[in-house]
């Protein structure tokens, strides 16, 4: 998979966006690693899916006292200081999981899991921001392609995962290699990312980009997070429990399963790599609508399916619908270059909300109905953000 740059782009711009290319599929690799084997968890700790969903909730805690902050910490320290610093603190957090995990201790786990969750969303919202700066310098969209690398990331994780799990191999050692490719790779690749004034030195004497506060009172801003809000969830629900889905409803093996959830990765991956073209072509409402439709049909097969491969065309669809949302509503907050950072983080926290807390609450749900029926939930959120689609249409040019 390569990513295409227009071809007047200088070399630091080419550079800047394979780097920010190559930093979010290291980020969907070391996210992948983890979910893939969500079942190899449960069973490790002797935890019910309730259990989980708790373990589940230490990253989604982790990760959202990160996300509001995490627009000042760029501007303060810069997309690659903080790439750098998060991907640390994942690798740290990484192998405090292992030898959580080796000890058979949940205590441990769940507090490693909440430092990788800051990690995570701190890396996020600094990669996004790297990510649609190379986009408005480019002036096309590429958003798309960036988590295209995010899902791809995920799908190798995803494979790693299903071998290692096929082959007997533990999940601490698993984790603890990935560690090291994810530490190497967060130091030296934000290197080529695109130098950023700090916060407080304006460019060519122009105002101050508005702060935090802000952002949060825009009603488009809250708008584009709602949206993203509710179609995140589809995304997170399929990473987190498509596996243990597969297992508990369909009754198939756990690496089955994590192949299930390969092909829902696959999918993303593909309509994120293919998907900029459409946007350009038919616009960001339209492809958000289509997306959302798609995802719900993809999700209702999955669930209501009465075998393996129905549910793999299900897996699959839901994997398209759930692809673009999220890049697009980082284009869409990122319409705006000069309040950029400070509207990606807005988007980015309400987005993850879903992202990260909507799974674990889905695992209570499941204890009460199946975690494979209690995914129908994730149906009414896709309706609001179908509904409320419209607030990411782009800002008039001025």
């Amino acid at each position: 998979m390569s990513i295409n740059t227009s071809t007047t782009a200088g070399p630091a711009l080419k550079a800047a966006a394979i780097a920010t290319f190559v930093v979010f599929g290291i980020n969907g690799l070391v996210f992948a690693s983890w979910a893939a084997r969500i079942p190899a968890v449960t069973e490790t700790l002797h935890l019910t899916s309730g259990q989980m969903g708790t373990l589940l909730l230490c990253t989604a805690i982790g990760s959202l006292i990160a996300l509001p902050t995490a627009g000042l910490v760029v501007g303060k320290l810069g997309t690659a200081n903080t790439v750098r610093a998060a991907g640390v603190l994942v690798t740290l957090s990484g192998v405090g999981i292992a030898l959580s995990l080796l000890a058979e201790s949940v205590a441990g786990t769940a507090v490693c899991l909440f430092f990788f969750g800051i990690g995570i969303g701190l890396w996020d919202v600094a990669q996004n921001i790297e990510g649609a700066d190379v986009e408005h310098r480019l002036r096309r969209t590429i958003m798309p392609q960036f988590h295209a690398a995010f899902s791809g990331g995920a799908f190798v994780g995803a494979l790693i995962g299903a071998g290692l799990s096929n082959l007997g191999i533990g999940l601490p050692v698993h984790l603890l290699v990935i560690a090291g490719a994810v530490g190497l790779v967060a130091l030296l690749m934000p290197r080529y990312f695109l130098p950023h004034l700090p916060a407080a030195v304006p460019a060519d004497g122009e105002p101050k980009p508005a702060k935090g506060p802000s952002a949060w009172r825009d009603s488009r801003t809250l708008l584009i997070g709602v949206v993203v809000l509710g179609a995140t969830l589809t995304e997170g629900a399929g990473n987190d429990w498509i596996a243990k889905a597969s297992v508990d409803g369909l009754h198939t093996t756990e690496s089955t399963g994590a192949l299930m959830f390969a092909l829902f990765v696959l999918a993303m991956t593909a309509m994120r790599f293919f998907g900029g073209r459409v946007i350009d072509i038919y616009g960001r409402v339209v492809v958000l609508r289509a997306s959302m439709a798609a995802a719900a049909a993809g999700l209702c097969l999955f669930v209501l399916a009465g075998n393996v491969w129905l549910a793999a065309v299900g897996a699959a669809l839901w994997g398209v619908g759930a692809a673009l949302t999220f890049p697009m509503g980082m284009s869409a907050a990122a319409d705006d270059p000069k309040r950029a950072a400070a509207r990606v983080s807005v988007v980015s926290t309400l987005g993850y909300v879903s992202f990260l807390a909507g799974p674990p609450l889905l695992g209570y749900l499941g204890d009460l109905t199946g975690i494979h029926l209690a995914l129908l939930a994730i149906l009414a959120p896709i309706v609001v953000a179908l509904l409320l689609a419209g607030a990411a249409k782009p800002l008039p040019s001025k």
